[in-house]
Order: structure tokens, then sequence, then C-alpha cells
């Protein structure tokens, strides 16, 4: 089973050093819950933010832990301690409770992208051996119920489907005289799904200490004690469906959970419910600030903003600055090593906050290893930025080779990231190793497209790039190589693409090439290509 694929030198170092920082905490997150119950328990804690006011729906901390049991006790009564549960649906306040409520039962929760077509839903069912999918039934243009269904129907046929519309009978399937169980703050709590350049999905296995780092996020922003905290950022991202929530939980404060992605809605949500910090990526920061409603709205609430996933220009903080009235903080880290591992805060310099990526938060330890040598480099050398503390995963769900790959013998988690470390701690990023692009904060993995066009008998050969973009910081290109005889047609790609994979990686820029560099292996040098379309000697057709 994926639980017993451990990396041990890892564990046996998360033990050892979960005691010697003192701001670490070994707790469950439903005891965590608990606590805030009991010290703030006719406080809000949470907000359904919904488009229309009307139909906001609200929790205080009592409400929520009792509804969370709820769920507990409901999922008790159909699955087992350590079964791994799935939910695929758009961010909603019921995710929340969801969330909680399988952490309570000892379970672990595997958020689902809403976006994710049938073959993409059925992957990562089942890599994880999921005993049962929450789903909703659409989101946008994409049938979940159609998905679920056929997936249950054809790869997964043990696989228990759960309607989130039925929500209400299924809580009625607990008996409130179950005893929930004792959870332990190392046991798994959630897998989320990451990808390396070969597209392959790998569940990160992660444990009930990801209460941690966003408490000490909140530290660095200074986030008030019963603040209120809004997440624009999808739940099956780590931002989501741990940073923010769990930053809002360690302050006892309200955590105002966005519906969808819409910055008019941000700004009359941060007016409002008087938000006070929010964690947006910086495309969405960009299209508050663009908004012509951006003076209508009283945004003075706003202590701050947490900003990651995607370079950040320096600009952008001096534009926030000037606009809102607020500093912008960069938080910098990665599903598998638990969430954010560093940090600026309200005391550094310009110079640092506009550089830099903050210092380790406590209880991790960042250094830069020569990616050939594997060897400790000192300050100020570009090598491979590597962490290791007790909140990164326990390792790829049923992946101990590639566990081992990603954690080394002595516990360093390798990032396949490029930085630099200089005398003081702080940490910068000068590329990266992976052959990933990230578009508005979202992780694309080219292998997969690739795979994708690899397909059609018309393509030859392909080849997915970043190209730089002022919205989305990148966007997907495609470079194909026809097949002999065979001619190209991008709408149909397109198309073709679009019905198989979320939205979001399908390429918007396309070409045709003749022939692709290669190195003397035989392998194609896409940073060749990249330097072809700057250079002007590649012209991207946009498809829509």
């Amino acid at each position: 089973m994926g639980e017993d694929n451990v990396n041990k030198s890892l564990e046996n170092f998360a033990e050892e050093d979960a005691g010697t920082a003192n701001s670490l905490r070994d707790i469950a997150l439903g005891e965590l819950l608990r606590e805030a119950a009991r010290a703030a328990g006719g406080r809000l804690a949470l907000v359904d933010g919904v488009e229309d006011p009307a139909l906001r729906k609200r929790w205080t901390y009592n409400e929520l832990l009792a509804e969370a049991e709820q769920v507990a006790r409901a999922l008790l009564a159909r699955f087992k301690q350590g079964d791994r549960i799935a939910i695929c649906s758009p961010n909603s306040a019921q995710w929340v409770i969801f969330e909680y409520g399988v952490a309570l039962a000892g379970m672990v929760v595997v958020p689902v992208n809403a976006d994710y077509r049938q073959s993409e839903l059925a992957g990562v069912l089942q890599d994880c051996d999921a005993a049962a999918l929450f789903y909703a039934d659409k989101w946008r243009k994409n049938d979940i119920a159609a998905n679920a269904m056929a997936v249950r129907d054809g790869e997964m046929p043990n696989l228990v489907l759960m309607p989130l519309a039925e929500w209400d009978e299924f809580l009625k399937c607990g008996s409130p005289d179950t005893p929930l169980p004792n959870v332990h703050h190392r046991d798994p709590v959630a897998i989320l799904f990451t990808s390396g350049t070969t597209g392959r999905p790998k569940g990160a296995m992660l444990h009930h200490g990801i209460s941690n780092p966003p408490r000490s996020v909140a530290d660095c922003c200074n986030f008030r004690q019963h603040g209120v905290f809004m997440n624009p950022t999808p739940m099956h991202h780590i931002s989501g469906s741990a940073v923010t929530l769990f930053a809002a939980l360690s302050r006892h404060g309200t955590f105002v959970q966005m519906s969808h992605w819409d910055p008019v809605l941000a700004m009359e949500l941060i007016e409002s419910e008087g938000v006070n910090g929010a964690l947006l990526v910086p495309t969405m920061i960009v299209a508050l600030l663009d908004h012509p409603d951006c003076g209508k709205h009283d945004l003075s609430s706003l202590d701050f903003l947490v900003t990651g996933a995607a370079p950040v220009p320096p600009a952008l903080l001096d534009r926030v600055k000037q606009r809102i009235g607020c500093p912008v903080l960069i938080c910098f880290g990665q599903t598998e090593s638990g969430g954010p591992v560093s940090n600026t805060t309200l005391t550094d310099g310009a110079e640092e906050l506009a550089k830099t990526l903050g210092r380790a938060l406590p209880g991790l330890e960042i250094e830069i290893f020569d990616t050939e040598t594997g060897t400790k480099l000192p300050a100020g050398e570009i090598g491979e930025i590597c962490f290791r503390g007790p909140q990164i995963m326990l390792g790829y769900y049923g992946r101990e080779d590639a566990t081992k790959e990603a954690i080394t013998p002595d516990g360093w988690l390798r990032s396949g990231d490029l930085g630099t470390l200089d005398e003081r701690g702080y940490l910068a990023i000068n590329g990266r190793l992976k052959d990933m692009i990230i578009r508005g904060g979202s992780n694309i993995y080219p292998r997969e497209i690739e795979d994708a066009l690899f397909a059609l008998p018309s393509v030859a050969q392909a080849a997915v790039i970043g190209v730089p973009d002022d919205k989305w910081g990148e966007v997907v290109l495609a470079v194909v190589q026809a097949a002999e005889g065979s001619s190209l047609d991008f709408g149909e790609m397109f198309h073709y693409c679009r019905e198989r994979m979320a939205p979001y990686k399908v390429p918007a820029l396309w070409c045709e090439i003749d022939e692709f560099p290669l190195n003397p292996s035989g392998k194609i040098q896409k940073f060749e290509l990249a330097n072809w379309v700057r250079d002007g000697k590649l012209t991207p057709v946009a498809v829509r």
C-alpha cells in the first residue's frame, strides 16, 4: 500500500526535529478545530462567498465543528479509517466542512481539479486507490457527474459515488453515538496530485503537520487574531486547501471561501466582509488592479496580500502599494514540501521584498546543492533548492521509487528549482530544472500535452514550451512537425486537446516547424525553441 512507502530516514528526521522547533505543534487537524471551538466557539469561522449576498451561508466555530463531526460520522458509517476519499468540485464552503470531516474521521482527502475530464479523473482516482468520490454535477462546461459515472462504469467498478447535491441525505448515514478515532499528527491527511516533467501525476501524501506552515505564514504577515482571510484559489491546490484555510484557523479567524475567482466578487467580499488578508497569484492581482471598479470599492480593511506560485515582477508590488495601500508578501513552496517553506515579512526591506522569496519558515532548513555533485554550495552560488523539515510529504502514494528520487536518504526534498541563498538566508529563485510551465499560478507539464499530440496521425513530433505573457506569466506554445504527407489544422488540434484535458493546459499558441533543434543524443533542445520564438525565427499563431 502507498502508506507504507514512507522514506524511513525522513520519518526519523521529522520525529527528532519536531520537538526542537518551538513554534511547531504536533497536533491533528481535527483537534486544532476543536481547540478553536473551545476558545472562540461563537465567533464567525466560515463564509460561503457566493455572488449573491443573500445566499451567503455562515458558520461559527461551534457550528463548523458540529457539522464536520457529522460528516466524519457519516464517513465512518460507509468507509474505514485510512481510506482515500476524493472530492471533485468547484470551491464552496461545503468543501471546507468536508475536508475537516475527513480529517476528523482519520481518512485521507484527495482534492481533484473540477476541470478534469474523464481520463484525467480516472488517472487520479486509480493512482490513489480512492474508495469514494464526492462530486458536484457540473463546473463550467465540464460534466463532472458524467465523467464520474464513466470512471466507475469503466475502470473502477467498486468506486462509491456520492453526489454533493445529496449532501443532507449523506449526513443522515452517521450515528451521533459513533466514536471518532484518535488521530496522530503524523497520520496521512491529504493526497494532492502533482506531476514531474514526465506528465504522469504523482500523489504527494501529506500529514496533519501541514497546519504548521500556514501558521508561520500568518506570523510573517502579522495576520491579526480573529482576522478575516479570503481564499480565491482552487481548493484542489495546496494554497486553498491548506495555506489560506489553516492560516485563518491559526488565528481563530474567519475564512471567506470565494466560489470562483472574479475581481468584482473579490472586491465586494473584501469590502463587505472586512477582509484583512488574501492569497492571490500575480495574475489575480493584475486583474484586480486593472479592473475599472477597483477605485469604487473600499479595500482599506486589507492589511496585506500574499502571492507566489509564479514570478512576481517588483513593479507589481509597487502598484499594489500605491493603488490599494497594503504590502504584498511573497510565499514560496510546493505541494511536496507540505506547503510554504519561505516567506517575506513585514519587517523586510524593499530590496528583500522585491528580489527574494524570504527566509526559511520555522522548523525548515533550506540549502542549495550542486546539481551534478550533490554537494552543498556556499552563499550566492546557483544550484538546486532543497528543503528539509518535519512538514514535507511522507512520500508519493504508491510510488516508492519516485519518493526515493525526490527525497534523499538524509531527508532533503529536491525541489527541482534553481536558486541561491545569501549570507543572511534569503532565498532567490533563478529558474527551473523541471520542464514546467506556470500559467496564472497553475502548473502545466508539457509531456502530458505532447503525448496527446503524438496520438494524432498528422503529427510526427511535438514539443511544448512556455512563452512569456503579460497577463498569465506564461502561456502554452505547441511546436509541431507534420507527419510526411500530412497537413496540420491547428483549430482541429486545439479542439482535440480541449476535449481531453483541462482548458488551462490547452496550447493557446501553435507553430509548425520543419526540423527541430536537437542535441547530440537526439533530444529536442527546448531552450533553442524559446530562443527562436524570442528572436522571431518562429511565429506563433493564436488559436481560440
